[in-house]
């Protein structure tokens, strides 16, 4: 059986029902297309009312599905011809980021991809998607090629943040990741960022300071995660639904803040129910940027990618008129 979330459960059990009576129908071929067609529009109408009504903390959930595509994923069924290329001619290899090269419409791309392992040994293997020091410097490494090559570059990101171990910290974790930020602002190649699930703090950033940042309609991209936000502001992580409130990082929320460029529609149900719907309506939002951005020249991608970045936080504060003291 599918893992599953709590709100999908009544969801899951009309599904059922469903799949019971088409078994019925085949086994004893009676005739239940009625029954069917109405049990079937039941279904519909229950997943866009759930769904219509998401609270932050569902919708954080529906961003670390277990049966959610991972980047993996992605990259096979868009990118069926990618080459990973491995380590950062300095300390190793970090599984927790992919890169490599590829071709997308015809055109070679360098590729890189936070990857959550699915199985308990991937997951241990790509540390959950968090990367240490070698896994951004070997974004850093594949950065500087694209760039050399005249390749554009396509991000997929989805981590809870970076490694936060003892370890990479002594190799420079933060250094790494500020290398990482500042590399993909000057880079002159085109540059596109999609955020597929989880997009956590500097660790997402790291590889998101692109010209196009897009996020699916159910990922989430913060600061910092709920339950550590939780842990600073209430010291109780199990607050972590109403920090994420207070937080704004759903998809929708950030466009309106001008952090993210565009958003990716999912299927009904969200990515995790019909992966190869997902990955259609990924290839049609990438193409139709992707001409966008080639059109540009280099030197104004860069100026317009800078602008873009230093305008984010920029706010004005509304002054009330302080009331007028009594002179007499």
């Amino acid at each position: 059986m599918e893992p599953h979330l709590d709100f999908e459960k009544p969801i899951l059990s009309l599904e059922k029902k469903l799949n019971d009576l088409r078994e019925l129908q085949k086994q004893e071929s009676m005739d239940l297309s009625t029954e069917i067609k109405t049990l079937e529009q039941k279904v519909r109408i229950l997943i866009e009312e759930t769904f219509a009504k998401l609270q932050p903390w569902q919708r954080v959930q529906l961003s670390r599905h277990p049966a959610r595509p991972y980047a993996e994923d992605y990259l096979t069924h868009l990118f069926p011809d990618f080459i990973e290329l491995h380590g950062d001619r300095t300390f190793g290899d970090d599984s927790a980021l992919t890169g490599g090269l590829a071709t997308w419409q015809g055109e070679p791309v360098m590729l890189l991809a936070q990857q959550k392992g699915r199985t308990t040994k991937l997951k241990l293997e790509r540390n959950f998607g968090m990367a240490r020091p070698e896994g951004y410097r070997k974004a850093i490494r594949l950065m500087d090629l694209a760039d050399r090559m005249k390749i554009p570059l396509i991000t997929f990101v989805d981590t809870p943040g970076a490694f936060p171990g003892m370890d990479a910290e002594e190799r420079g974790q933060s250094q790494a990741i500020a290398e990482s930020i500042r590399k993909m602002l000057g880079l002159k190649i085109p540059t596109l960022t999609l955020i597929i699930g989880e997009g956590g703090s500097g660790g997402a950033l790291a590889l998101a300071c692109a010209d196009e940042v897009l996020m699916m309609e159910y990922s989430i991209y913060s600061v910092i995660s709920p339950e550590s936000c939780a842990s600073i502001l209430w010291s109780d992580s199990t607050l972590a639904s109403k920090a994420s409130e207070k937080l704004k990082l759903h998809a929708a929320e950030l466009k309106d803040f001008g952090i993210v460029d565009g958003i990716v529609e999912e299927p009904l149900g969200g990515a995790h129910r019909n992966w190869a719907d997902c990955f259609a309506r990924v290839e049609k939002t990438l193409a139709k940027r992707w001409i966008k951005l080639l059109s540009l020249d280099a030197e104004k991608r860069v100026q317009a990618r800078h602008d873009k970045f230093r305008r984010m936080g920029d706010f004005a504060i509304a002054h009330t008129a302080s009331p007028k003291k009594d002179k007499s």
